[in-house]
Parts: structure tokens; C-alpha cells; sequence
């Protein structure tokens, strides 16, 4: 039996599916990520991307922040691809418990996909610090240099910057959905990122499904391991579709 054919027969048994997914779910859909060769990190900013994405940064230079944010980060005109619309098909047909994302974009929920946990916080949710109203990715993208709340307050995207602490509810959540899997899907991911990726150390499970262009730490443990393209894995293998 091929690979394809065993992961469809795997989720075809499975009723606790788990997704857990990268940057590289979402480059399909045109969203660059950050270590590739043409990712953020390899690009000519002022600032390195680590420090403009930044905790300190965004406290001592927030015009810079949002400069890089709303060009770079604050992406609104992408559509979901074929992964993030097979992972909603299977969390329709009852199979796929909860995704479990890095990526701060929203794509799942887009394509459908009600149970997300978000690791990094979200573009479309955007908080003044002063007074916690709610505003939408679209006044912060608007907004002429650093977005500001009608009280005075300045507005922070919902987003974990670096220094700062993953969501202590989402982290338990995730948790609990990982260790409760029958199935681990692993994708787009380098699964050298900490915290996030420590978190496939809960799953208890015998069936760990890596998908990912590049090799990583978890290759030696996973039970399949697919080098191709994520949209079309999770495609042909939920749906039968080549």
C-alpha cells in the first residue's frame, strides 16, 4: 500500500484527528514564511525581523513596528488552499478534533474550521491597550502610521510577539486535543520552534504523519513521512481527489 493509500485508511479509522500545522500550510495560499530561502528572515529590513517583532521593539519603536507589520505581517487578501479546506471537510465529516496553528492569518477559520487553536495570536484581532476595545485587521491596516484608539490608547494586534508568553488557555487546550488523538498530522512545520513545537510530545498515540518539505527532529519517529505539497497530501488523502 503507497503512502497516500495508508493515510486515507488511517483517518478513514480515525475519529480524533489532530492537525498541527506551520508557516509551510499557509505559503500555498501566497503568504511567505520565515526561514525558506525566500522567507522574512532572509530579506533587507532596517531592523532584523526577530527584533521588529518584538515585545521591546513594539513598546520603544512603534511607528517601525507597524511599518514592517502592516506590509509584511498583516496579510487580508488570501484565500484558504487546499489544506486548510480538506482539514474543515474532515472537521465537518466528524473526524478532525481541532487544529492546532502557528500561523497567526486566520485561513483556517476562513475555510471553515471551528475548533483552532492559535499558538501566535491572530491578525484579526486587534486590542487597544489602554482601554481593550476591539478593533478590525482592516482600521489597523488604514490607520497612517501607529494605529490609535478613540480614548488616546494605542492599538496592539493580538499577535505573540517575541518576549512575550504563549496564551496559558490555548496552550491547554492544544494540549489536551493532542493527547486525546487517535491521529497526529503534522504540517508545514520545522518543528524547531519552542514552545509550539514541544507540544507533539503529548500525543500518546501510534500514528504521527509528518508533512513537510525539509526534514526535521520528528522524521526518525513519525510512522509516514510525505515531502510534498501539503494541499495536495491532505487533498488526496481526505478526499480521494488526485
Amino acid at each position: 500500500m503507497d503512502r497516500i493509500s495508508t493515510l486515507r485508511s488511517w483517518i478513514e479509522e480515525s475519529r480524533r484527528i489532530v492537525f498541527f500545522g506551520g508557516a509551510g500550510v499557509s505559503t500555498e495560499s501566497g503568504i511567505p514564511d520565515f526561514r525558506s530561502v525566500d522567507g522574512l528572515y532572509h530579506q533587507k529590513f532596517d531592523y532584523p525581523p526577530e527584533t521588529i517583532l518584538s515585545h521591546s521593539f513594539f513598546r520603544s519603536h512603534p511607528e517601525e513596528f507597524y511599518r514592517f507589520y502592516k506590509e509584511k505581517m498583516l496579510v487580508l487578501d488570501v484565500e484558504p488552499n487546499r489544506a486548510h479546506k480538506a482539514l474543515a471537510a474532515l472537521e465537518q465529516q466528524g473526524k478532525l478534533s481541532a487544529v492546532v496553528t502557528q500561523n497567526i492569518d486566520g485561513l483556517h477559520q476562513k475555510a471553515g474550521s471551528k475548533q483552532v487553536f492559535e499558538l501566535h495570536g491572530s491578525i484579526h484581532r486587534n486590542y487597544c491597550q489602554k482601554c481593550r476595545k476591539f478593533y478590525s485587521p482592516e482600521f489597523v491596516q488604514q490607520s497612517v502610521g501607529i494605529p490609535r484608539c478613540s480614548c488616546g490608547g494605542t492599538i496592539k494586534p493580538d499577535v505573540v510577539l517575541y518576549e512575550e508568553s504563549l496564551d496559558d488557555r490555548c496552550i491547554m487546550g492544544a494540549v489536551r486535543a493532542i493527547a486525546e488523538a487517535d491521529l497526529l498530522i503534522v504540517g508545514g512545520t520545522s518543528l524547531t520552534v519552542y514552545p509550539a513545537a514541544g507540544l507533539i510530545r503529548y500525543y500518546r498515540g501510534s500514528r504521527l504523519v509528518l508533512i513537510n518539505r525539509d526534514e526535521t527532529p520528528y522524521d526518525d519517529e513519525a510512522s509516514l513521512v510525505f515531502r510534498e505539497s501539503i494541499g495536495q497530501v491532505l487533498e488526496e488523502a481526505a478526499t480521494g481527489s488526485p
